[in-house]
């Protein structure tokens, strides 16, 4: 049974086909990276699943539930989250803070901001432990507005990973950091998912991530889904080259031109 399965999922805005009769399935465990130019539908589609955008019509089916009209916290109860493209985390408070907030969240827990120097052994235990997953625990107390841009992005991811989620989505993980960086944040993440046995699907443009990091690639056109493949399968596969680079040909996502 796959984890997550979407039959005939759409979201128009206007004439736009945003996701258009989407049918995805994601096996457990599963790294996929969900590909396409800009405009494509892969944002589109992760806010429906996630319940930041209602269909129009179809289904999404987790863990063998339809949660098609589930909210977000129901969604994320189930075990689904996701981090942004944008950083979403709380500027002002520290990297420990904003992993305990989100713990004390989960559990259904409440806490003033000023009282997390006095939290519980469980939630200081588990809140270290994550920022230890993500390499940040020498940021325990750096506030999050003074992190470097790739701190701040394995912190957004962090916050996301502790609400234990069984389907972890990922918008643009590397995006706005150095290329140096964006080797040390993706074998980070993807050592975190794979060791705890988590479904991860990233959207990204960069295709040297895409090719090193995926078991499978699904790739978006215009709402749709146009092809979906190992990484060998895609990079040899000349229509993808075509719409992704603009140009084909079986040298064509190594060409250096």
């Amino acid at each position: 049974m796959a984890l997550l399965q979407t039959i005939d999922l759409k979201r128009y805005f206007g004439d736009t086909r945003a996701v258009d009769n989407v049918n995805l399935s994601i096996a457990e465990r599963e790294f996929v990276s969900l590909v396409g130019p800009n405009g494509a539908g892969k944002t589109s589609l992760i806010n429906v699943i996630s319940a930041l955008l209602r269909p129009d019509s179809g289904q999404i089916i987790f863990r063998g539930k339809d949660i098609t009209r589930s909210s977000v916290t129901e969604r994320v109860k189930a075990g689904i989250a996701r981090s942004f493209q944008l950083v979403n985390v709380f500027d002002d408070l520290s990297a420990f803070e904003n992993v305990a907030l989100v713990i004390f969240s989960r559990e259904g827990k409440t806490a003033h901001l000023g009282a997390l120097a006095h939290l519980d052994t469980d939630v200081t235990t588990e809140a270290d432990k994550v920022l230890d997953h993500f390499g940040l625990s020498a940021k325990r107390d750096a506030i999050a507005r003074d992190l470097a841009q790739g701190e701040r992005k394995l912190l957004d991811v962090a916050l996301a990973y502790a609400l234990k989620p069984k389907l972890l989505f990922l918008d643009e993980p590397t995006s706005g950091v150095s290329t140096r960086d964006k080797g040390q944040i993706m074998d980070t993440i993807a050592s975190v998912v794979r060791s705890e046995g988590i479904t991860a699907v990233i959207v990204e443009h960069d295709m040297d991530v895409v090719f090193r990091y995926s078991d499978r690639i699904i790739v978006m056109t215009q709402g749709a889904i146009m092809a979906t493949g190992t990484p060998d399968e895609i990079r040899r596969n000349e229509q993808v080259a075509l719409v992704l680079l603009g140009t084909s040909g079986p040298d064509a996502f190594t060409r250096k031109d």
